[in-house]
């Protein structure tokens, strides 16, 4: 029997949602809370090629790690019995910030949810073996599908959106950062499924963003550009923030590469509904 495609754990959340609204008519989907998901029999389980877990706790979050905290883990758990492959979300903040970051570099934790990351990432190999998909997953833009959507961490674009909503003041730097749309990482998702792919792998543009490129762009329609006050910093100082993935891995296994103009095209087109 054909296999469906995917069960998306954490209905509320900001990525699981709008990657259930991307896919919806082009593949065979589930998507329900992680409260829900434990209840669900191994049998319908797995009837899937896929679990991603999209929900959160917030105590795995913000404090150091315990197993009775980790959701991933509880997943894994679960299925590591039965023929149906995790896709775990991790993060580019696994690695240290620097320019063209490859899967296999050093990891080089830079807070506590990224330690936590990696703790998670190493007990889910030992569970499920090759029965894992790892995403290293960079900014990503996006607003929210679901209205109950729950914030347990603001990325980039919430930060910018309180900004611009307070009217605020603020200073930055001309570090760069690598981005990616929220339409662009559901694509990759799409493509994902259909290659049905395991291992690790970076998930980003895989280019140089500067931060005084994109704040242009998400704040085209904003007549309080003046609050955005750029200050010139020397280069190495810039390195200690400023990151870039490099993609090439996953981009020759799905055969499609992000691009830059359509992240700037997606900025705009926030510009005008946040403004």
């Amino acid at each position: 029997m054909k296999k469906k495609n995917l069960i998306i754990v954490g209905k509320k959340s900001f990525i699981g949602s709008n990657i259930y609204s991307f896919l919806k008519k082009k593949k065979k989907l589930l998507i329900l809370s992680f409260k829900d998901f434990m209840k669900l029999p191994n049998s319908i389980i797995s009837e899937y090629d896929y679990v991603c877990n999209c929900s959160v706790n917030q105590k795995n979050v913000k404090n150091n790690y315990k197993k009775k905290f980790d959701f991933d883990l509880k997943i894994a758990e679960k299925i590591k019995k039965i023929n149906t492959t995790f896709i775990f979300l991790s993060s580019r903040k696994v690695y240290k910030p620097k320019q063209n970051i490859f899967e296999n570099n050093k990891l080089q934790p830079i807070d506590k949810d990224s330690k936590n990351k990696i703790i998670s990432e190493n007990l889910l190999k030992k569970i499920l073996k090759s029965k894992l998909l790892i995403l290293r997953i960079s900014n990503v833009i996006g607003l929210k599908k679901n209205k109950n959507y729950r914030q347990i961490h603001k990325t980039f674009f919430d930060n910018n959106l309180d900004i611009v909503k307070k009217n605020k003041k603020i200073k930055f730097y001309n570090q760069f950062k690598d981005f990616i749309t929220i339409e662009q990482l559901s694509k990759i998702i799409f493509f994902i499924l259909k290659k049905k792919l395991n291992g690790v792998y970076n998930v980003s543009l895989g280019q140089k963003i500067y931060i005084r490129e994109i704040l242009n762009w998400l704040n085209k329609r904003n007549i309080n550009k003046n609050n955005f006050i750029y200050i010139n910093k020397k280069k190495d100082e810039l390195n200690k923030y400023s990151f870039s993935l490099n993609n090439s891995k996953l981009s020759r296994e799905i055969n499609y590469k992000p691009k830059k103009i359509e992240l700037k095209r997606f900025c705009l087109k926030l510009s005008k509904i946040i403004h």
